[in-house]
């Protein structure tokens, strides 16, 4: 288990935060140990908390051609089909992934392909699980050909607390199967958009590994 790079810098700010608090605390009120030790109880429970939120767990993929993994960590909230009306401009099947503020938050290429289309929206901050959060708030729109010739796009999409987008790809670019290509501060969701043939393979409510869970067969 690593420490994301996107967390580094604002766990060092926060370490020096806290111990500034505590260090207040301490020789402010000398004499009221029952206060410093509230203090520095939550100190700890508050870095524990985005310590884990910045977790980067390794993983190794199990790659297949025909499998479309999860993008994420979180909990499968839609499973519809529906029109995709920005790029691909045909019907499709959906599936969203809700990821909570304990999720692991990277997120990783559902199938393997050359970046054919990439656009950042910026947007407003509706909760993740909104029906319109998908068309309205800040996002990300990729789309991947596989080496079969399949387009499978992917939105990254803020929610009311994630108000930071990363990505690290580009058009062009040719990436494999469970590689990161992003990470979402705090909560949010990802969408995968499919071929209205593809074999799903998950239901409503159930859980996923980024990488690993099998969301569809192409």
């Amino acid at each position: 288990m690593t420490i994301h790079k996107e967390g580094r810098v604002l766990l060092i700010v926060l370490v020096i935060v806290l111990t500034a608090i505590n260090l207040g605390v301490f020789y402010g009120m000398p004499n009221n140990s029952l206060v410093f030790n509230i203090t520095l109880a939550a100190s700890i429970i508050i870095f524990l908390l985005i310590l884990q939120f910045f977790r980067s767990p390794k993983i190794t993929t199990p790659i297949n051609d025909k499998h479309v993994v999860a993008p994420a960590d979180g909990k499968v909230v839609v499973i519809e089909e529906t029109e995709e009306t920005e790029y691909l401009k045909d019907k499709r099947i959906q599936i969203s992934i809700f990821m909570s503020p304990v999720n692991v938050h990277v997120n990783r290429m559902p199938v393997k392909g050359m970046i054919e289309f990439f656009k950042y929206h910026a947007g407003k901050y509706l909760v993740a699980w909104h029906p319109k959060s998908s068309t309205e708030n800040e996002r990300t729109t990729v789309v991947i050909k596989t080496p079969g010739g399949v387009s499978v796009l992917m939105r990254q999409i803020a929610g009311a607390m994630a108000r930071r987008i990363k990505w690290y790809i580009k058009e062009g670019q040719q990436l494999e199967q469970g590689q990161e290509f992003g990470f979402i501060k705090f909560g949010s969701r990802v969408d995968v958009f499919l071929p209205t043939d593809a074999k799903v393979k998950v239901n409503i409510g159930e859980k996923t590994k980024g990488g690993m869970t099998v969301l569809a067969e192409l």
